[in-house]
């Protein structure tokens, strides 16, 4: 039985995310697998690549062959120089910069004062548009009575 280790593609129509997988050659693309020992997502900044290792090695050291998309990924995460024989192997893989919890709380504590610093802004804005308003409703009352009190007198005469 000739072994291959290849991608079988999941997600959905335009957005491909793969497993890689270990499968007969003669099975399809999305077909039954032997097992999976990886996973591979090109769409995210930078890819997600994530590979067991001890798993690939067996696989290699039994005969099955990577196809050419796998040995690139293998490349990168440097289990075909292992299974080569060179010691000291560095995975080429980017990873995203992830913050510190430390920088990751500064960074929240930041957040939540800015909004709370608008929700301020925002409330003493609408609470000065409301005086605004109530004096403007005051005065023309004001102007109504005075009018009122006017109209009386200019029958009278």
């Amino acid at each position: 039985m000739a072994v291959r280790i290849r991608l079988k593609r999941i997600g959905k129509i335009h957005y491909p995310v793969y497993r890689i997988v270990v499968v007969d050659s003669r099975k399809k693309r999305d077909g039954r697998v032997i097992e999976e020992v990886g996973q591979y997502n090109p769409n995210e900044e930078p890819s997600f690549i994530q590979v067991k290792s001890d798993r690939v090695q067996y696989w290699l050291g039994v005969g099955a062959q990577p196809s050419d998309a796998v040995r690139r990924l293998l490349v990168l995460s440097g289990d075909i120089a292992r299974f080569n024989g060179k010691e000291n192997v560095e995975s080429w893989i980017k990873t995203k910069e992830t913050l510190s919890s430390e920088e990751a709380r500064e960074k929240n504590v930041k957040a939540a004062a800015d909004e709370a610093q608008k929700r301020k802004a925002k409330v003493s804005e609408e609470k000065a548009k409301a005086e605004a308003e109530a004096a403007k409703e005051a005065e023309e009352a004001a102007e109504s009575a005075e009018a009122e009190e006017a109209a009386p007198e200019s029958e009278e005469a």
